[in-house]
């Protein structure tokens, strides 16, 4: 079986390579605001000498409620990462909804993530492949993780090996998330990057007009993750989560997010060293 690695701009991501992180808030709330965070976050993972994707959604397009907030759209959301892209120099990252978004975003986005919810649909991932941007399928919270390989397939299908896929923990009964880290070497097991997100699987989906979450449980989660063998941690991080239109309970802060990449690469090195 050949190595496990992925390249994401001139980020090599693997077994044998440093944890990726993709990190950023939930959803873009104004350009101000995106560039306070990505600013923020940059300066962080600077720092902490890690490899680092910045992400944020354009289009929170799967709101339960239609109160939700859900971002500036499409272009608009898109062009805003653009600039932010050229203004500090970093990779960016957002979640598409249709197989028509694929192009354009290619031309602005560094990875595209297909968001859990359409994990299984076969023209969005087929169409963000053909992009030949690396592509980030994130796990249905109903999808066993041997079935993560299947949806991988079809971007391969398409020409495109550059793919990872996101656990972000499994449905357990109604308004709740748990995890299983044996997911992990699982899906690795079929050759796939696995990447885990520590913040989505702390939220409770649907809880009111905004979901809730548990944050104070983030780190607990994405330090099981590296333990268990994961090749990259995706957070969603907020300068003031307590103020984020959304997630605001799942998101977690810089001086969060500082302690946990320390424990993170801690643990990485003692796994592999």
């Amino acid at each position: 079986m050949k190595e496990r690695k992925i390249k994401i701009a001139d980020i090599t991501v693997g077994e044998k390579h440093p944890l990726l992180f993709i990190l950023g808030p939930c959803v873009i709330e104004s350009y101000e605001s995106l560039l306070e965070n990505a600013k923020s976050i940059k300066q962080a993972a600077e720092k902490e000498k890690i490899n680092f994707i910045f992400k944020a959604s354009y289009d929170k397009a799967n709101r339960t409620s239609l109160r939700s907030f859900r971002g500036p759209g499409f272009k608009e959301g898109l062009a805003m990462l653009a600039q932010i892209k050229k203004t500090l120099g970093i990779p960016v990252t957002s979640d598409i909804h249709s197989s028509q978004e694929a192009g354009p975003a290619a031309k602005v986005l560094d990875m595209i993530q297909i968001p859990a919810l359409l994990c299984r649909q076969t023209d969005i991932i087929t169409a963000a492949a053909e992009t030949k941007k690396p592509v980030n399928i994130k796990k249905g919270q109903f999808m066993a993780p041997w079935d993560m390989i299947k949806a991988a397939e079809k971007a391969y299908r398409a020409g495109n090996d550059n793919i990872c896929v996101t656990e972000r923990g499994s449905s357990f009964g109604y308004n709740c998330l748990i995890n299983d880290f044996r997911s992990i070497p699982r899906m690795q097991e079929d050759n796939l990057i696995v990447i885990f997100d520590a913040t989505h699987s702390v939220q409770i989906p649907s809880e009111g007009v905004q979901s809730g979450g548990e944050s104070r449980y983030v780190s607990h989660l994405a330090r099981a993750a590296v333990a268990a063998g994961c090749d990259g941690l995706f957070m969603e991080v907020h300068t003031a989560p307590e103020h984020a239109l959304s997630d605001a309970k799942s998101m977690i802060d810089l001086k969060q997010l500082a302690k946990i990449i320390d424990l993170a690469k801690k643990i990485k090195e003692s796994i592999v060293g």
